[in-house]
């Protein structure tokens, strides 16, 4: 059974029970990826099985050549696909989710896409672009106008291509036309991401018109989010067990895990769906929950996924489950993760239950998705950890080992003289600097644009330059067995 409106009366499995034709779009939605359609979607479809939120349906927006195909199976399927909830003692869920109405591909009609974010029925923009997506310096945290893609569009010869580019024009015909101004959701792993987003669209504006980045900070609303599920890239072995056990044939399933969480800042210019009764958490302040998320499971997936690649692993389940590994992370997660975080109901058991869901056998995640865009990550996830540590006199050696396990990394070679895939939007400058670090141990750490000042810090440079040492020297699980020794 092929998955489309034609096979919902019929389904194997749960699915809508709501009368799809009465969705209306209210949501336009930026990076339709896994994580979406396992999180945002999901919870908006749990409202509409409830009868609610009719008129908050989706509609995904691309921007990259990597989405076409993902407009052309949603388009296929009439925007259905299946989330399967994978327990870690194997059992199965699965839903079709319905949420979604509609797709657009910006580079076939950046104009059809402008005037459906300028539509007043659309209410959110909403976002998982990537950390690096909004473009802001890792140096400076400034919005970087010199990128080419963003220099492209400032220049107005041709329809804006750009998540940037699109919405400012979009925003610039509200205004122009009275219409009321929508609320911008970041829903990606980034501290302070409503924060982020404003600063990456408003200074977008600024350059195009003054008046428009003002019009932007009077009346567009940018709640901060904090966002939780794991969710792995979808295999072709998802697409065959789904229809092996199911016998409906999604092309593009999504496998996640059971547990989920969404923070939101209440804070809407043009209204909200009920989140609340989805199970979404809305609070005055998201930034301690932020933090919880990303300095305890998203940076203990950085300083697990280096050295398990290197050690050979190349599922996250396994590695998680190796005791000199999980011991590795028991102690930056107690000893340097958790004293950055503020308390918040519910730490203890977020941190308690993390070691849990990475040993998750069943979602097979893998360990080269979470070495994947490190750029974009450590700079946000795990370098915040290191200053606040620093500053404090507390440790940094299992985050200074997690650092010099990238740039061992980085250099594209493992311990057996294979090749490495980099898979990073700076790899022509990384790899290259971590080639040298044989010979210049501080090599990787002088990319100030980077790692800021660190290469300055004599407590971290110390640390890192005998974990990379050590290495080259011994190998990822040697060097792992002296970390975890007490100090």
């Amino acid at each position: 059974m092929n998955l489309n409106r034609q096979a919902l009366p019929g389904l194997p499995i749960a699915g809508p029970g709501y009368d799809r034709d009465a969705v209306r779009a209210g949501i336009a939605h930026f990076g339709v990826g896994g994580f979406h359609r396992a999180h945002q979607a999901m919870y908006l479809d749990r409202l509409m099985s409830e009868g609610k939120a009719l008129d908050w349906g989706i509609c995904g927006i691309g921007v990259t050549p990597a989405d076409r195909r993902m407009r052309d199976v949603l388009r296929e399927q009439d925007f259905l696909y299946t989330l399967t909830l994978a327990h870690s003692d194997g059992s199965r869920e699965s839903r079709v989710i319905g949420s979604i109405v509609d797709f657009r591909y910006a580079p076939d009609d950046p104009e059809a896409v402008i005037e459906l974010l300028a539509d007043p029925a659309i209410r959110i923009i909403s976002l998982t672009i990537t950390e690096g997506g909004y473009n802001l310096r890792d140096s400076d945290g400034e919005f970087d106008s010199d990128a080419p893609a963003v220099r492209r569009d400032l220049g107005g010869e041709r329809p804006p291509a750009t998540v940037f580019g699109l919405v400012s024009a979009a925003l610039a015909r509200r205004r122009e036309r009275g219409t009321a101004a929508p609320t911008i959701v970041s829903c990606d792993n980034i501290e302070g991401n409503g924060h982020v987003a404003r600063r990456a669209f408003t200074t977008y504006a600024r350059l195009v018109d003054p008046a428009l980045a003002h019009w932007i900070d009077e009346h567009v609303a940018f709640p901060s989010s904090m966002v939780d599920r794991i969710t792995p890239v979808t295999t072709p072995e998802a697409v065959a067990r789904l229809e092996s056990e199911t016998g409906l044939r999604d092309e593009w399933p999504v496998v996640a895990e059971p547990f989920t969480k969404w923070v939101l800042e209440d804070d809407f210019a043009a209204g909200r769906p009920p989140l609340d009764e989805a199970g979404v958490h809305l609070v005055d302040d998201v930034r301690p929950y932020e933090l919880m998320k990303l300095r305890l499971l998203n940076a203990a997936h950085q300083c697990l996924c280096y050295f398990a690649y290197l050690a050979d692993y190349r599922l996250v389940h396994e590695a998680a489950r190796d005791p000199l590994i999980a011991e590795f992370l028991d102690q930056y997660l107690d000893f340097e993760g958790l004293p950055t975080v503020p308390w918040v109901p519910g730490v203890d058991e977020f941190r308690g239950a993390l070691l849990e869901r990475f040993g998750n056998p069943h979602i097979r995640d893998t360990v080269a998705r979470l070495c994947a865009e490190s750029s974009d990550r450590i700079p946000k996830w795990l370098l915040p950890v290191i200053r606040e540590n620093l500053d404090a006199g507390r440790p940094v050696r299992m985050a200074a080992a997690t650092v010099a396990s990238w740039a061992r990394y980085a250099e594209g070679i493992d311990e057996h003289g294979e090749p490495i895939e980099v898979v990073d939007r700076l790899a022509g400058t990384l790899i290259p600097l971590a080639r040298t670090q044989r010979d210049d141990p501080t090599a990787f750490l002088e990319n100030r644009a980077v790692f800021g000042d660190l290469v300055d810090r004599p407590r971290f440079v110390e640390a890192y330059v005998g974990v990379l040492r050590s290495l080259h020297r011994d190998g990822a699980r040697a060097t792992l067995e002296v970390v975890v020794k007490p100090e």
